[in-house]
């Protein structure tokens, strides 16, 4: 089998020749940003915004980028096409480098980034055509005084052990509140519901990370006509709504047809407006993105 190539520090390497230092502090300390983006059809969905977002990550917690966008663009693009893919995942991570053995950023002297392409599937295709099944979790996304949900930093151990406590209750998916108790995302995807034909998400002001598939839907949503209203919600507007789904980069567009025991919609199943959403998602990954 062929080693994968991994872009690090500005060399494509073998994967086995990929090593970090155990005095980075992306390992020792979380500190450090990442991105996930989408590719098919030898085509990276939505590229631009991605590799923004990383920046503006980074700008966040004060870890200065030493490569432009354009160039950070065209390493991820260079990364795919050595590791012949067409369709796939590919993983930006940019450390704070390496440092001592202490919290001080500036110890480290300079940022490190790999990159990694792959193919990937998050849930079988049953669950796209069935739903997920989701339970509410008692860890709480952290409030944005600690740290801003817009940051994506490398330390995702709250959303790991969400995960852990759905997969502990035999759900794929667990429903993360604030503090507040209002819903903020799942454990790796932003939330829609569906009521009366209208189409509810979270504000990202309460705890959500302002999904780049997010932005997709809305948009989608707009252009199918369909009202979007962004409002605080409750386990009750999801408990009581007519459909449901998750938006996410690696997971796509996904209903969600049950949560903690209650059936959406009553009967448990993707409902019209999901299922069309869907679809118009997948046609314009399939027709649009920058050719590497």
């Amino acid at each position: 089998m062929t080693a994968n190539k991994i872009w690090l520090d500005g060399n494509l390497v073998d994967e086995n020749e990929a090593k970090v230092s155990v005095f980075d502090h992306g390992l020792l300390y979380g500190d450090g940003v990442f991105e996930g983006i989408r590719f098919y059809n030898n085509r990276v969905f939505r590229l631009e915004e991605h590799i923004h977002r990383l920046f503006l990550s980074a700008r966040a917690i004060l870890l200065k980028m030493p490569w432009t966008e354009a160039e950070v663009c065209e390493a991820t693009c260079e990364t795919i096409r050595a590791n012949k893919l067409s369709d796939g995942y590919v993983r930006l991570v940019v450390t704070r480098g390496v440092g001592g053995l202490g919290l001080n950023p500036y110890l480290c002297e300079k940022p490190s980034m790999f990159i990694i392409a792959s193919s990937i599937q998050l849930y079988p295709e049953t669950y796209y055509t069935e739903g997920l099944e989701v339970v509410t979790t008692s860890t709480r996304r952290p409030a944005p005084a600690a740290l801003s949900p817009q940051v994506k930093s490398l330390n995702y151990l709250n959303n790991v052990m969400a995960k852990v406590e759905a997969l502990k209750a035999g759900a794929m998916e667990g429903l993360m509140l604030n503090e507040q108790g209002f819903v903020a995302e799942c454990t790796g995807d932003n939330i829609f519901v569906v009521k009366e034909g209208k189409v509810y998400t979270p504000p990202i002001s309460d705890g959500s990370l302002d999904g780049i598939t997010r932005q997709v839907l809305i948009e989608l949503i707009e252009q199918a006509g369909l009202t979007l209203i962004e409002r605080s919600l409750t386990r009750y507007d999801i408990y009581t709504c007519d459909e449901s789904f998750l938006t996410g980069t690696a997971a796509e567009v996904i209903p969600m047809v049950k949560l903690d025991d209650r059936l959406i919609g009553g009967e448990g199943l993707p409902g019209p407006i999901t299922k069309k959403l869907i679809e118009d998602f997948r046609e314009l990954t399939r027709s649009t993105g920058t050719s590497y």
